[in-house]
C-alpha cells in the first residue's frame, strides 16, 4: 500500500505542502516536506531543495519549509525540505540520499527536468556547498544562509558556480567572525559569489526577497 501511495504522489500534483515519504533505489526511504504547483501551472516548475540546520530532523525540516519554502512555492517553485534519515546533516551518505530524492522528483511531469537550486541554513548551507561541489553541473546555484567554508580543496569544482551567501554579524555561534575567511575560501576557488554580512542579524534570519530575486534572475532559469 505504501508503494502504491508513493507512486500516486509521483503522478499527481500537490496543492499544499505535506510530509511525504519517498522510496529510493535500493529500498531506502526519505521523508520530505514537499509542495509542487497545482495542475493549472502552464509549465513544469523549477525545483528547490531546502536543507535545514542542526540534525535536519522532522521539526527542523517543517520549520524550514514554513520559514523559506512557502515563499518559493508562492513564486512558482516546486519545493522539497528533506528530513534527515538518521538525525545527521546532509553530508556524506545523506548527500547521496538528497541526490536520489532529486532524481525521483524530477520524474514528475510538473517538475522541470533541469538543474536544481540548493538552499541551506547553517549545517544545511554547508551541506548545500558539498552537494554542489560533487556535481556542479546538476545545480543552478546555492543559497547559503548561512554557511561556512574552510577547505578550498573540497570546493575547487565550484569555479564559476553561483553562490548567494548571507551571514549575520550577531550570530550567536560566532559565524559572523568567520565571514571573511569563508569569503576568502569561496573566492579562492573562483565561485561567482554574492556575499554580505548582515548587520544586526543572528544565526538565522528571513530572506530579503528584494535582494534575492535579482540574483535568482541572473541564473537564467527557464
Amino acid at each position: 500500500m505504501a508503494r502504491l501511495l508513493i507512486a500516486f504522489l509521483l503522478l499527481m500534483p500537490l496543492s499544499a505542502y505535506a510530509q511525504t515519504e519517498f522510496e529510493l533505489p535500493g529500498g531506502n526511504e526519505i521523508r520530505a516536506y514537499f509542495n509542487a504547483p497545482d495542475s493549472g501551472a502552464s509549465a513544469p516548475a523549477p525545483l528547490v531543495i531546502i536543507m535545514g540546520g542542526g540534525s535536519g530532523d522532522a521539526r527542523i525540516a517543517s520549520n524550514t519549509y514554513r520559514s523559506h519554502g512557502e515563499a518559493f512555492a508562492d513564486r512558482g517553485w516546486a519545493v522539497a525540505a528533506p528530513v534527515s534519515p538518521n538525525g545527521q546533516s546532509f553530508w556524506g551518505d545523506n548527500a547521496e540520499t538528497v541526490r536520489q530524492l532529486i532524481a525521483l522528483l524530477k520524474q514528475r511531469d510538473d517538475i522541470a527536468d533541469g538543474p536544481v537550486l540548493l538552499m541551506g541554513i547553517s549545517n544545511g548551507g554547508i551541506s548545500s556547498l558539498e552537494i554542489a561541489s560533487n556535481h556542479p553541473g546538476d545545480y543552478l546555484g546555492v543559497i547559503a544562509v548561512p554557511a561556512l567554508a574552510s577547505s578550498r580543496s573540497q570546493l575547487r569544482a565550484l569555479q564559476n558556480f553561483p553562490v548567494y551567501l548571507r551571514i549575520g554579524s550577531e550570530d550567536r555561534l560566532g559565524w559572523g567572525n568567520r565571514f571573511d575567511a569563508t569569503v576568502d575560501v569561496l573566492e579562492g576557488v573562483g565561485v561567482r559569489l554574492d556575499a554580505k554580512l548582515l548587520q544586526g542579524r543572528g544565526h538565522t534570519f528571513p530572506l530579503d526577497w528584494d535582494d534575492l530575486e535579482p540574483w535568482l534572475q541572473s541564473l537564467q532559469i527557464d
